[in-house]
């Protein structure tokens, strides 16, 4: 998988054809992650799953698929700079940039179960990914690296969050919410047909068809990125965290929006809630598994700019989420002010290290 097509023949290409192919690969992936959801919830409501797994899990899955094969790609690939600062930026783009906008838009419900129950699983891991960071770079300083220990624990963790997931939804059953309407996968003449009618076999091969388009996309997006990087003299962990982080961020931004319109906000929270913990868990541990994440990136103009830039963005907009979730669950909903701060802080991410001459 890791010579799906030869590096080389990116390096002779010109930067406009280079841009052009990562904007294809975006697209790809975004189209991937889409499939791979419509066939999942499509699965979910066929064999009547609750609500809270296919927002908070199942979904989420889908949608983080696309951070998951550019990191663990990146990984095999030598590029662990891209698989590190990718996972923390689509992080930042997830709950800055998608929650920041999709709050600002409408008044968002705050179900009082997901946000206190996910809402600190979410939290948590990521405070735990920045003190394994720290303290990495602590005691083994430019040696640093998040190892296959790590990535074996984060699956580890991955597999108890499940589980715990189905228990509570178990547990709390209907009180969830109401359940959501099936995704539309194609329309009959009359626009009825629905993913949730869909034969199993059939939603199955739209979860193939994604998986494969994702992987393929994401080794395409990787080489035009590494080569482009390159060209301009730019960090790779600068371009995860902005470019890669934010493209491969589409599919939470399309199921959000697209939720908004559909009346079903509580899925945007629910599923911007489950990526950020599947980002941690899901991509870094898969990821660290298949080769070890330096903390610092070599060569680079800022060597420290994960531990200076991209640690502490996230622990900032995950601390002002968290503070806005504990006025959102008294209110019974969030306020469309707070998605200004959220923004703020994701643009401030993106423009800063620009601003500082990468």
């Amino acid at each position: 998988m890791e010579h799906l097509i030869p590096q080389e023949w990116f390096a002779e290409l010109s930067q406009i054809v280079l841009l052009l192919i990562t904007i294809i690969s975006l697209g790809a992936l975004g189209k991937g992650a889409d499939l791979m959801v419509e066939g999942a919830a499509g699965m979910a409501y066929r064999f009547g799953l609750p609500k809270v797994i296919v927002g908070a899990t199942i979904i989420s899955l889908g949608t983080t698929s696309p951070e998951f094969a550019v990191s663990v790609m990146a990984a095999w690939s030598g590029e662990p700079g891209l698989a590190l600062g990718n996972a923390v930026g689509s992080i930042i783009a997830d709950t800055g940039l998608i929650f920041g906008i999709g709050c600002f838009m409408t008044v968002l419900p705050a179900d009082r179960t997901v946000l206190t129950r996910q809402g600190w699983i979410q939290f948590g891991a990521a405070a735990l990914l920045a003190i394994i960071v720290y303290g990495a770079y602590a005691i083994q300083g430019e040696q640093a690296a998040i190892g296959r220990p790590v990535g074996v624990l984060f699956l580890i963790l991955l597999a108890a969050y499940i589980v715990v997931s189905i228990r509570w939804s178990r547990e709390t059953g209907s009180s969830t919410g109401s359940e959501i309407d099936p995704p539309i996968t194609e329309s009959d003449p009359d626009g009825h047909a629905s993913a949730g009618e869909a034969k199993p076999f059939k939603l199955s091969l739209f979860v193939v068809i994604g998986l494969v388009l994702v992987i393929f996309a994401s080794h395409v997006l990787i080489c035009a990125v590494t080569v482009l990087a390159e060209r301009w003299g730019v960090p790779q962990v600068v371009i995860a965290g902005s470019l890669v982080a934010l493209g491969t961020s589409l599919p939470e931004l399309v199921i959000g929006l697209t939720s908004i319109l559909k009346g079903h906000k509580e899925l945007l929270v629910g599923n911007i809630i489950g990526a950020d913990i599947l980002n941690v868990l899901f991509v870094i541990g898969g990821s660290s598994v298949a080769a070890d994440l330096p903390v610092l990136e070599a060569g680079s103009a800022h060597p420290d700019i994960f531990l200076k830039l991209h640690i502490p963005a996230m622990l900032l907009i995950l601390i002002l989420f968290r503070v806005f979730i504990f006025s959102a669950v008294r209110r019974g909903h969030f306020q469309r002010w707070q998605g200004i701060p959220l923004l703020l802080v994701y643009i401030a991410f993106v423009v800063l290290p620009f601003v500082l001459g990468h």
